[in-house]
Formats: C-alpha cells, structure tokens, sequence
C-alpha cells in the first residue's frame, strides 16, 4: 500500500491472483486511464505518468496501472502457456470490470499495445482513445531476436548498482540519451528483492513462450487488429532507435489512421521510458480525447 495508489486484488477466470496499482483520486466524470506495460514489465513503469494525470491540480483521473500473470506482484502460472496474449486479454478484462472502467483511454508499451489492438477486435466500447508505446501492426525480426536473447537470461546481480551495470551493458546502444535516475528506475523494476538477494521481477519460465516460437516463421498480419483503432485517437511514440517499431511502420499507420499524431523520442529504443517531457503530451492527448476539436 502507498500514499499514492491502493492495491488491487482481483481473481482471474481461473483463480490466479492478479495485482493492479489503482491511482483513484475519487474524481467523477473525468476519464480513467488504464496503462498496460510491455512483456516482462510491471505497474511500476508507469508510476510517474500515473502520478502526474491522478495528481493533475486541474483535472486529477483514475489511474488503473496491470500486474499481468507472472510479472510483479501478480501471481505466476504454473502453466507458462497461459502467458499468452488471449488469456492476459481475458485478464485484463476481468480488472477492468471488478475496478468498474466502462470507457478510458489505454497507454499500452510494447505488448500493451498489441493487448490494446486486440480490445479493439472483442470490447471496442471499452476505448476512448490510446497510446501505443513503441508497438504497431509490424514487428521487427531484429527487435523480436533481441528480445528472445535476454528473456530470462540477464545474470543475476548482487547489488542495485550492479543491475545497472548489466543494463548498461545490454541497453546502452539503444538509450544513449538516460540519465543515471533513468537506468535506476529501469533496474527496479526488472530485479526485485527477495529474501536477501535480486530476483527477476517475472516468471523465468516467460522465455519458454519466446522459445517454443519459430524465430523463421512469418510473423502474424496485425494490419487487421490496427483497423480497429481507426475509430479512436490515437497517439503512437516510438524511441528514435527502435528495433521493434520502425519509421516506415508508423508512417504507414499514419497513412491509414485519420487520427494519429506520432512522437519520436530522441536517444532511446524499445520502449521509451514513459516520463519527463512525455508525461505532459500524454497529458494534453488524453485532454483532447475528452474535448475533441
């Protein structure tokens, strides 16, 4: 529990324990926000824009920040399987109606996103609008690779500071432009402690679901599940040095989303970190898709 936000509790379809962090400043008719965090992320990458929309002195939101299955403190599946689109879709679901969210606007980074995309195909009316964090209807065989590389596979560091180094030395290409306060926030929300030592903030067994996919077989056409945003604002950031989300990519969106406005962050890669000067453009997107021009 903190001052901030209040702990979530609430029992999947199949009974799994999931975690939300619900930032609720109990302020009627604004619209909530629900952000949905990349594969192995947590509620915790959010917290700054979380704080700055439910704190807003103007026009303070709800906030509803996901644990999936087997990330954070949300409770691991004993079946790695079930970390799979579908279900965490289902998950998601399931919050949303135990939290009461009929309609908000949904921030999904990386997988977030693609949960977003497929919303959009099952419970349209739950949309206002969304913001794709580095993610869209293409994905890039580089960026894929990459991520299957590290899945459960970063050593174990002793110290904090040491998980920073890791980082560092794994990210550094893609995030030239982080601060030390940025590496940190990126290193507590991967390790967590555990009876004296750093864990990982995920099930380890999420690998196997990268493992047991092809790495050679086409990927999906995801063009379908994008069409379901057309009739949404839509605003997609993409770090300037992305090897998930391309340029050609978001152009392309651009060509077929009436409504899209593009952000490209410069000195970071897949995702950007969802803070500083973000926070405020998320901030008037979300103010827009209240009070459309």
């Amino acid at each position: 529990m903190s001052d901030t936000y209040r702990d979530l509790f609430v029992s999947a379809a199949d009974g799994l324990r999931l975690y939300s962090r619900d930032y609720d400043p109990h302020t009627a008719g604004a619209l909530p926000i629900v952000c949905l965090s990349g594969l192995t992320r947590s509620s915790e990458d959010f917290h700054e824009l979380a704080m700055a929309l439910s704190r807003d002195a103007a026009r303070p939101r709800r906030v509803l920040s996901l644990d999936y299955r087997g990330r954070g403190r949300s409770d691991w599946d004993r079946d790695w399987r079930n970390y799979d689109i579908k279900v965490e879709l289902n998950d998601v679901l399931q919050v949303l109606t135990v939290a009461g969210i009929e309609k908000a606007v949904f921030v999904g980074t990386s997988r977030g996103g693609l949960i977003t995309m497929a919303l959009s195909a099952v419970r349209p009316t739950l949309i206002a609008g969304v913001v794709l964090n580095d993610i869209g209807p293409v994905l890039e065989a580089k960026g894929l690779n990459r991520i299957r590389g590290y899945v459960g596979k970063l050593p174990t560091p002793r110290t904090m500071d040491e998980a920073v180094q890791i980082l560092r030395q794994t990210s550094g290409s893609e995030f030239p432009a982080f601060t030390d306060e940025q590496w940190q926030a990126l290193a507590r929300v991967t390790w967590r402690e555990a009876d004296g030592r750093l864990v990982l903030n995920y099930d380890p067994n999420l690998m196997k679901t990268l493992e047991s996919s092809d790495p050679e077989a086409p990927l999906p056409d995801l063009w379908p599940l994008f069409e379901g945003l057309k009739p949404f604002p839509l605003l997609v950031i993409r770090g300037e040095h992305s090897d998930l989300l391309s340029a050609e990519t978001v152009q392309a969106m651009q060509d077929r989303h009436p409504r899209l406005r593009a952000i490209t962050v410069p000195g970071q890669g897949h995702a950007p970190a969802l803070d500083g000067d973000l926070t405020q453009m998320i901030k008037q997107f979300v103010l827009s898709v209240e009070k459309p021009t």
